[in-house]
């Protein structure tokens, strides 16, 4: 009696095991899949006004074959609707400020050639996406007078701008009210639905409330497969709603490093906690420009000085979705003005090669490919920590090593693991074979980098 008693509660036991394992079994946190374009995919911001001379669809669609040949994958296009007048900044206004949701600038061309530029672009193997401005919207968009009832109010009653910006010239929505949340949603829609638009930028996506960027992606992936980039910093919009999300401090740490103010432990930490507080399903946006760097802040090249290509090729490198901006390839040396017209000057750039190698070599590595795509950073320790990244990034079979100075310094390095033995090619010098057994230094120049790809 005793004995069977005695199985009978070790029975139980078991069962109640297994059933507290099966609740704490891991689930993803991303619960919907990737587009498969998506995967080793390179972004190219588009202001279209400051593109070409004459600032239109039809003008920026000659570019397309020039970014394709480059290896371009996605094309984002900042906003395409008319812009509203009433409080307008500067000649042209913001693009942010946003008149009409279902229409296009006229200034920038008519529907008609948006569909063209959009056609050539997915002919091509690329995809398009518009930047979305779900936040506010300008003073006389018509949505003010026909549901004043959308927009939030001040203390006093007026309409008003969103708290805490000094953007004077929109005013912000309220999504306590479900109406706009349709209508917004609906609007998303629209050109997915008639115009093959492939995805979004949401600008300030968290100044929006979550639960409406997450029904919007369910309404966008029944019509087709999109990708969704969140200007925001936020792991939970990855759970639902967003693709990517930008990488802010990536780019605050490369800046800090450029400017003397922390060094290459600085970047080891941010990938180390990039790995242990982030889904691996969640792409970060990095770059080291856009348009807002630019406006506001600076030239790309006079920011990072000297870093700026070890910051480039750490960009395409390290595990992050890249953004190339408007121009970049040409060495774009001025700040464009961001309310008025003023055109980008085409050259063959510096850079565009590098852009090219670099693209090319994440399209042809796993290792390099995007979020859970890619493989996942493992640093390489050697003997100069405090001036020198490196790391190995492995997915199936691929490998990449790659070593960054990240000081003025030139360095010469050795590694102390073996977790980067094998035979390689160099990728930034034609494929020349090296290999790493033990024992070997590299001399690096100030800022200088090398990148290895494994021979299988």
């Amino acid at each position: 009696m005793i004995a069977r008693l005695a199985l009978a509660i070790a029975a139980g036991m078991l069962a109640t095991s297994a059933a507290a394992q099966a609740a704490h079994e891991p689930r993803p946190y991303v619960t919907f899949e990737n587009a498969a374009w998506t995967r080793d995919a390179v972004i190219y911001q588009i202001n279209t006004r400051q593109f070409t001379r004459d600032g239109t669809f039809r003008a920026a669609q000659d570019h397309l074959p020039r970014l394709a040949a480059m290896g371009v994958d996605i094309v984002w296009l900042m906003p395409i609707h008319p812009i509203g007048a009433v409080n307008r900044k500067g000649a042209l206004g913001s693009p942010y400020a946003v008149k009409d949701y279902r229409a296009v600038n006229p200034d920038l061309g008519s529907e008609a050639e948006l569909r063209a530029f959009i056609d050539q672009a997915h002919a091509l193997g690329m995809k398009v996406i518009l930047d979305w401005v779900a936040n506010h919207s300008a003073w006389d968009n018509p949505l003010t007078a026909r549901h004043p009832d959308w927009y939030k109010r001040s203390p006093e009653g007026t309409f008003m701008p969103p708290e805490g910006t000094d953007w004077s010239d929109v005013v912000a929505f309220d999504y306590a009210n479900p109406a706009l949340r349709a209508y917004m949603a609906d609007s998303l829609a629209y050109w997915v639905r008639e115009f093959g638009i492939d995805g979004y930028r949401a600008d300030v996506a968290g100044y929006v409330p979550l639960d409406f960027w997450e029904a919007a992606r369910r309404q966008l992936d029944a019509i087709k497969p999109v990708f969704m980039l969140a200007e925001w910093e936020q792991r939970d919009l990855h759970a639902r709603a967003f693709d990517a999300t930008y990488a802010w401090e990536w780019k605050q740490v490369m800046q800090r490093i450029a400017r003397g103010e922390a060094d290459a432990g600085a970047m080891r930490g941010y990938y180390a906690g990039q790995n242990v507080t982030w889904p691996r399903a969640a792409y970060r946006m990095v770059y080291t420009d856009n348009h807002d760097q630019n406006a506001w802040d600076g030239v790309a090249s006079a920011i990072y000085g000297p870093a700026y290509e070890a910051a480039i090729a750490l960009s395409f490198t390290g595990p992050g979705m890249p953004l190339i901006h408007n121009g970049q390839e040409a060495d774009l040396d001025h700040q464009l003005a961001f309310f008025e017209k003023d055109e980008i000057v085409w050259r063959q750039g510096r850079y565009d090669p590098l852009f090219r190698t670099l693209i090319g070599l994440k399209t042809r590595e796993a290792a390099l490919h995007n979020g859970r795509h890619g493989g996942v950073l493992v640093d390489v320790p050697n003997s100069a920590p405090r001036s020198v990244l490196s790391f190995v990034r492995q997915q199936g079979a691929s490998r990449v090593f790659a070593v960054f100075n990240l000081s003025p310094e030139p360095r010469h390095v050795t590694f102390t693991l073996a977790r980067h033995h094998g035979a390689y090619a160099d990728a930034m010098a034609g494929g020349a074979p090296i290999g790493f057994s033990g024992g070997e230094t590299l001399d690096l120049p100030a800022w200088g980098y090398r990148i290895f790809t494994q021979i299988p």
